[in-house]
Parts: structure tokens; C-alpha cells; sequence
């Protein structure tokens, strides 16, 4: 009976290792780990996407703004640029003149072409949608951080209940994760600003 206690006790000691949790800390903890790789994946995004956003916007509201300029600028030399009836026997004049309509003309004809392109101005739109591209970034941020912080909550349990917590004592050390946490003065709405 001695020689076949050892194997008796061995046999036990296998039996109750299901339900000791070792596996499900393990697993627990890679949870853990790869939320919070979402939550970093999710700021990368972010720090990607937005700069390009905000310059593409700044880019075509600049397209935008130099197109009608230069419909203004064209129309305020025609508006300076008068012809009178002894003025008719001035090439120069005439030529001047001509110049000031040509101008007017090719910047008249680049609007039609932006606008037949595009019906209303895209700057508006463009800002539409930076704005919720903005407002989805921020929501999948605040997804990824809730979802790290279920994971820490059952991971931190399961090291922390019965029997669980005597196999982490005996065999793992695992210790406590940090759930991601507000930053101080984050209460306050962030600005977006365009300079």
C-alpha cells in the first residue's frame, strides 16, 4: 500500500488541477494583455488618421478659398479697368481691358469647372466629415479602453477568489492589473482648433 500511495496522491492532486484556474489565469491574463494592445492599436489610429484628416480638410478648404479669390480678384480689376468712348482708339487700353475680362473669364470658367465637378463646395463636407471621423475615433478609443478594463476586472477575480487565488499564491505570483484610468482634468471636453 506504501508504494501506491505516491501514485494515489499524484492522481488527486491531477484531478483537482481543473479546478484550480491555473489555465483560466493564463488565459485571463493574455485577455488582459490583448485589450490593452487594442487600446494602444486604437490611440495609433487615432495618431494616424487625424493629422492626415485635418490637412487634407486644410488642403481643399485652400483650394476652395483660392479659387473664389481669384474670381474676386479677377472681377475687382474689370470693375477698375473701364473703356470710354475716346478710349477706343487706344490699342493699349483695349488690351488692358481685354486682359481684365481674359482674367475674369479663366477664373470664372475654373469655379464652373470645381462646381460642375462638384455642385456645392467641398469644404463644408470635408469638414462634415472630419468632424465624425473625429467622433468615431473617439468612440472606438472608448470602446477599447471599457473593453481593457473588463478584462482586468475578470482576470484581477479570478486571481483574487477561491480556489483560484491559492494556485496563484503557490505557483503563479500573478499580480493585480491596472484598469486604464482618466487622465487628471479629463472631465473637460478637448478643443479642435484650425488655425
Amino acid at each position: 500500500m506504501k508504494q501506491w500511495l505516491p501514485l494515489l496522491l499524484t492522481l488527486m492532486l491531477l484531478a483537482t488541477l481543473p479546478g484550480c484556474g491555473y489555465n483560466q489565469m493564463q488565459k485571463n491574463e493574455e485577455a488582459v494583455f490583448a485589450a490593452w494592445a487594442d487600446v494602444e492599436a486604437t490611440y495609433q489610429r487615432r495618431n494616424d488618421l487625424i493629422p492626415n484628416l485635418v490637412e487634407t480638410v486644410k488642403a481643399y478648404a485652400s483650394h476652395e478659398k483660392e479659387t473664389l479669390m481669384a474670381v474676386t480678384n479677377a472681377r475687382a480689376k474689370v470693375g477698375q479697368t473701364n473703356i470710354n468712348t475716346q478710349d477706343l482708339k487706344d490699342p493699349a487700353a483695349i488690351e488692358r481691358y481685354q486682359a481684365a475680362q481674359g482674367e475674369l473669364s479663366s477664373s470664372l470658367s475654373r469655379l464652373l469647372v470645381v462646381a460642375e465637378k462638384y455642385p456645392d463646395l467641398k469644404a463644408n463636407q470635408n469638414f462634415l466629415d472630419l468632424q465624425n471621423q473625429l467622433e468615431g475615433t473617439e468612440n472606438r478609443i472608448n470602446v477599447a479602453r471599457q473593453r481593457y478594463n473588463a478584462s482586468v476586472q475578470e482576470f484581477n477575480g479570478s486571481i483574487r477568489t477561491f480556489p483560484n487565488n491559492m494556485t496563484n499564491s503557490m505557483l503563479l505570483h500573478l499580480e493585480r492589473k491596472e484598469p486604464f484610468k482618466a487622465q487628471a482634468g479629463a472631465e473637460k471636453a478637448p478643443q479642435v482648433k484650425f488655425n
